[in-house]
Parts: C-alpha cells; structure tokens; sequence
C-alpha cells in the first residue's frame, strides 16, 4: 500500500485522516480489503457481480 497523504504545518490529524479515507476510498483500497477479509468462493463471486449488475 503506497497511499501516502502530506501535512501542511500546523493542519489537524482529523483532517488528516479524512484526506487519507478519501484516498483510500477513490483508490478502491478498503473495498478490495474488505473482500479479501474472508475466502469467498467463484460461485459467490459470480453471483455477487451479476446481482450488481442487474441493480446499476
């Protein structure tokens, strides 16, 4: 994981942090993360993917 996010002097860790979630969010990180947690199987990927196909 190469996200990296730069303080400017005197800025407060909570926007920070908010920057840094953006980031993640737009770079697809935590989603990825999240599916990895735990195995799911190619059926279930299948699935998943047609289900969100067919609501978008």
């Amino acid at each position: 994981m190469d996200t990296e996010v730069r303080l400017k002097k005197g800025e407060p860790i909570d926007r920070a942090l908010r920057k840094l979630k953006k980031k993640l969010d737009k770079e697809g990180t935590l989603k990825e993360l999240r599916n990895r947690r735990h195995y799911e199987k190619p059926s279930e990927i299948k699935r998943r993917e047609a289900k969100m196909r067919r609501h978008n």
